[in-house]
């Protein structure tokens, strides 16, 4: 089974499969700065500060970019 006949089957059984992924990104923008998660899931940055603000997040103080010594 790959990702495109499990999502086929889930379509035919009836589940919003587009609206599960749209909710658990804005829930992760919600417990991290949606940088990172534009990062880790290589979203666009402008993608997941859409999300957050869609969301109601509150990540306005996150200081954006690299940050290792």
């Amino acid at each position: 089974m790959d990702p495109t006949s499990l999502l086929d089957q889930l379509r035919a059984a009836g589940f919003p499969v587009q609206h599960g992924r749209a909710s658990a990104i804005r829930q992760l923008v919600l417990q991290a700065p949606a940088p990172v998660i534009a990062r880790a899931l290589d979203y666009h940055d402008k993608t997941t500060t859409h999300l957050v603000v869609e969301a109601g997040g509150t990540w306005s103080r996150y200081a954006a970019g690299d940050h290792r010594n």
